[in-house]
């Protein structure tokens, strides 16, 4: 199940991410247990919400973007 859909937006999984992120950048291990996604997924939607715009990186850790707190 991708994070982002075709249109754009980001899907409900996608909007479990951005919310985790809402309180400042984390790891993806600490999207993980907010979410109570498997690491796997979390990894995989990362790559998906960098690639939409937002998520940003930095360091290994991950923060939410404008467009990502947008999407929210």
């Amino acid at each position: 199940m991708p994070c982002v859909s075709p249109d754009g937006k980001p899907t409900e999984s996608g909007v479990k991410m951005l919310g985790a992120l809402q309180a400042g950048s984390k790891s993806p291990e600490d999207i993980s247990s907010a979410t109570g996604m498997a690491l796997f997924r979390v990894r995989s939607g990362i790559r998906d919400m960098v690639a939409a715009g937002f998520v940003a990186e930095s360091d290994g850790a991950y923060a939410l973007t404008e467009q990502g707190k947008a999407a929210l």
